[in-house]
């Protein structure tokens, strides 16, 4: 396989965290543990086309859309700005800064 990241990864949220997806590999590990009561045909065909890309025949930018758009349509898609910022503590910085 060529490279497979992603220009810019995506946000999953899960329940009590949230997952980077920043390679067509993290999409094909999703989607291999997503529920089997919840897969529908947009989940098959987001599949099929991570799956293509793994064999060069699929744009990758393509994947990561639908991608995109599959996590939207099921509210699971996190915004960066969500992302909690974790502060700096005064033990973090360099003596003399």
């Amino acid at each position: 396989m060529a490279n497979t990241l992603f220009d810019a990864p995506l946000f999953l949220k899960k329940r009590y965290y949230i997952q980077e997806l920043a390679s067509l590999e993290d999409a094909l590990d999703v989607l291999e543990e997503w529920p089997e009561d919840d897969r529908d045909t947009t989940f098959e065909v987001l599949e099929k086309a991570c799956r293509m890309a793994a064999q060069g025949i699929f744009p990758l930018p393509a994947v990561r859309e639908n991608l995109r758009r599959f996590l939207i349509k099921r509210h699971m898609l996190a915004n960066i700005e969500e992302l909690p910022i974790v502060a700096k503590r005064n033990s973090d910085r360099n003596i003399g800064s």
